[in-house]
């Protein structure tokens, strides 16, 4: 270890007395500046600005760190990208130096061993690496300074996985130094070494035999966790298995010169070195010998606690996901043979930290038969065969035709027709099995809400029933028009939070024909147009009597209609329509506030919980609600249920108007003469409860139905929480985050300018003053 060190020593001697690694070392601190700064002024300079000008401002609601150093245009990805160019510059002569000067004879006639030279010279490199980790440390301990509570443990979790990278780069810089005398060749084989392994992880994807194998080797990516806060031990055995196989390789290759032996002998070292590191990086990979450290502040990069709760309730039971995907249908490209890897990736790895033993399988298949799509394909593929079309597509898209099995064959699994023929999973548990679904959006993959509500449906067997009226005219769950419910309810691709995307059981019931069903979690009235028949409305108040839950939405000039229904619940729908005067809306539409009630309904995306402490502090109004054409309520507070309302007007220009209200013409004038009621405080929304037989009975009433219609239902800051309040709040699952405490500067605008200047001038200033000093005062030694 003592000649280790000597080595060691006299290679950073020599580093540091050559115009190189200062060039370097200057270079990379001016980007590193130019990155921070970049980052940090337009922050400093919207917070003073919106401190100033608006006193409800309190800081940015996100993390700075995060923002500033991990997302993708942040101070570390930048870093990240452009590391790549500084490492060929310091070892391109580590070895070809030694070669072109003479000197490696002195070292082979010496008494030392090749892997001391070898590793004497990489641990210089390595102390180098950690003067350019300093560099990135005066950032990150500036950010300590300038960030209120910055998330530390990730800024180091980023460091380390930068150096590591950095060190994984000098291990093959070193090797490609041992190969030629030439520095320049080295330099840009370097390169090239780092070129493949960045892009062997997408070569040969569609191949089962080198999927695992190419994707294992590829580096891009590697580092990515390190910055986002997450170390994992499958990384860091990666870099290191990196870093032995490359210095293994430039042993092997000095050994080589000093002996004369056949080609097939040097070669079965060299496969020697790659076996042993292909099986280490095996067996680390392995999902139950990985283990995981999420040094973010929140635990950004972990599963809910919820979500691991339900995981481990399935405890050694095996899950199973399949997923299917269809060559003639929508989104199938990730779904194809070469997306695998990054469909674990993106979806299922931070599920398998908590449970590694997850199997998955693949079905391949076409199907399309044009009864979706108005016969898209045919009109294309004039005079094919739906299997040669199937060929031609899979020609088109360079993959393997033979691994899709026909629509006869797939039919026998699956209703492809039930998932729109698009691409999908089944996840299957104690012979259970539930669908996840891709979407039409952005994200693509279902995200955590939508797996732990599938994950608990599995392992708790209790999924939440909603029934929707109909026969009545009511909106209607399986129709796409403006005024319809489907995408709130059934739709499948275009709405991640629908119901049925949360493991909500939706179907609908005509009360004229059947009863309703024993297993009802809650009864939907959706603003039926006629009046309903004397069975419908017994069976109705049968099973409110025995303590069914209920949401009814009304609307304007239909009151009598729902009237029957709510008698019984001593509610009614006041006659006549709310009137609202605005600058920029029609007097039909009316702002609804949430009362205190309505925040405690759910914890629909944490937006009723923000909406109750402003109201706390008094900073703004609660949440508001636009409401299209809506009636007031009136209820009898002395009856059985205990009556609350959720949604209030609280506008002084908000009337009731007792005569038709006309929207496209001039506008209303309130009129007492015509029985006008005039309220700032008109009840729009109402809950209900009381005990029957132990159980609370819980019923909503709204007076507006078009506020949760497919055209509306987007605008609804309360989302599913009237369904999740009904179903006594086991679904949706929930997932509330920590909130960041990183969330405001302690730097000013002005502190920050100064800043840039010491960063990106002064700094590297003095540091090129350094290094001219001292490479003077060695010249003239």
């Amino acid at each position: 270890m003592r000649i280790i060190c000597k080595i060691a020593r006299n290679e950073l001697r020599n580093l540091f007395y050559s115009p190189v690694a200062w060039f370097v070392a200057i270079v990379f601190l001016i980007l590193c500046a130019c990155f921070y700064t970049a980052a940090l002024s337009p922050l400093a300079v919207w917070q003073e600005q919106m401190t100033l000008n608006n006193p409800k401002w309190k800081d940015f609601y996100v993390s700075l760190t995060g923002l500033i150093f991990s997302n993708p245009n942040g101070v570390f990805y930048n870093i990240l990208t452009n590391l790549y160019l500084f490492i060929p510059l310091l070892t391109m002569g580590l070895l070809g130096r030694e070669v072109s000067s003479g000197s490696i004879k002195l070292l082979y006639s010496s008494p030392l061993k090749l892997r001391e030279i070898v590793l004497g010279k990489y641990l210089a490199v390595m102390i180098y690496n950690l003067v350019l980790m300093g560099i990135v440390g005066i950032f990150i301990l500036s950010a300590v300074f300038n960030i209120k509570s910055a998330d530390i443990g990730l800024l180091l979790s980023a460091e380390l996985g930068l150096y590591l990278l950095v060190c994984a780069f000098s291990a093959i810089g070193l090797f490609m130094s041992s190969l030629t005398t030439y520095q320049v060749i080295s330099g840009i084989g370097s390169f090239v070494i780092f070129f493949i392994l960045t892009r062997i992880g997408t070569l040969w994807q569609q191949y089962d035999l080198v999927r695992d194998l190419t994707y294992f080797l590829s580096i891009n990516g590697r580092a990515n966790m390190f910055l986002k806060g997450l170390i994992r031990t499958s990384d860091v055995f990666y870099f290191l298995i990196v870093i032995f196989m490359f210095l293994g390789f430039t042993i092997l290759r000095l050994k080589g010169k000093r002996e004369s032996r056949p080609w097939p002998v040097k070669a079965m070292r060299y496969m020697g070195v790659i076996s042993v590191c292909l099986v280490i990086g095996y067996i680390t990979s392995r999902p139950f010998l990985v283990c995981y450290w999420d040094t973010t502040a929140t635990k950004a990069n972990t599963i809910h606690l919820r979500t691991q709760e339900i995981l481990k309730k399935m405890d050694k039971e095996p899950l199973e996901v399949t997923l299917y995907t269809n060559l003639l249908g929508e989104r199938m490209v990730p779904g194809f043979p070469e997306g695998r890897n990054p469909y674990l990736a993106a979806l299922w790895d931070k599920y398998l930290r908590f449970k590694p033993d997850i199997k998955f399988n693949y079905v391949y298949y076409y199907d399309n038969d044009g009864r979706l799509d108005d016969n898209r394909l045919a009109r294309t593929f004039p005079n094919k065969t739906e299997k040669q079309i199937a060929g031609i597509t899979a020609k088109m898209y360079q993959t393997d035709a033979s691994l899709f099995i026909g629509p006869e064959e797939i039919r026998k699994q699956i209703d492809p027709y039930a998932e729109d023929l698009g691409l999908f999973m089944t996840v299957k548990y104690k012979g259970r099995t539930i669908h996840l679904r891709t979407f039409n959006d952005s994200e693509f993959w279902p995200d955590e809400s939508q797996v732990a509500a599938a994950f608990k449906r599995l392992v708790e067997n209790n999924a939440p029933k909603i029934y929707f009226l109909t026969g009545n005219l009511e909106r209607n769950i399986y129709k796409t028009g403006e005024r319809e419910y489907s995408l709130q309810s059934t739709e499948k691709l275009y709405n991640r939070k629908s119901l049925i995307n949360l493991s909500f059981d939706v179907d609908t019931v005509s009360l004229d024909r059947r009863d309703i069903p024993a297993d009802a979690t809650a009864l939907v009235i959706a603003d039926p147009k006629s009046d309903l028949s004397p069975a419908c409305l017994a069976k109705i108040q049968q099973y409110i009597a025995r303590g069914g839950n209920l949401m009814v939405f009304g609307e304007p000039a239909k009151q009598t209609v729902i009237y029957p229904v709510l008698r019984q619940l001593g509610v009614q729908l006041r006659k006549g329509t709310l009137t609202q005067l605005s600058k920029n809306e029609t007097p039909d539409k009316v702002v609804s506030y949430g009362t205190d009630p309505s925040f405690s309904l759910a914890e629909e995306f944490d937006q009723l919980l923000i909406a109750k402490k402003r109201k706390e502090k008094d900073t703004e109004d609660s949440l508001k609600l636009m409401m299209y054409g809506a009636a007031a309520i009136a209820f009898d507070s002395s009856g059985p249920f205990t009556i609350q309302p959720l949604l209030k007007t609280a506008d002084k220009n908000t009337w009731l108007k007792k005569e038709t209200l006309v929207t496209d013409s001039a506008a209303p004038v309130f009129s007492p003469a015509e029985g006008d009621v005039r309220d700032p405080s008109f009840v729009t929304g109402i809950q209900l409860t009381r005990q029957v037989s132990g159980k609370q009975q819980r019923i909503i009433v709204c007076g507006d139905a078009d506020f949760r219609s497919n055209i509306r239902v987007g605008y609804d800051l309360y989302g599913n929480a009237f369904y999740s309040w009904l179903a006594d709040n086991r679904y949706p699952v929930y997932l509330p985050g920590t909130r960041p405490r990183d969330t405001r500067l302690t730097i000013t605008a002005d502190g920050a300018a100064v800043l840039k200047t010491a960063y990106v001038w002064v700094l590297p200033a003095v540091l090129l003053l350094t290094g001219t000093i001292l490479l003077i005062r060695r010249k003239r030694k």
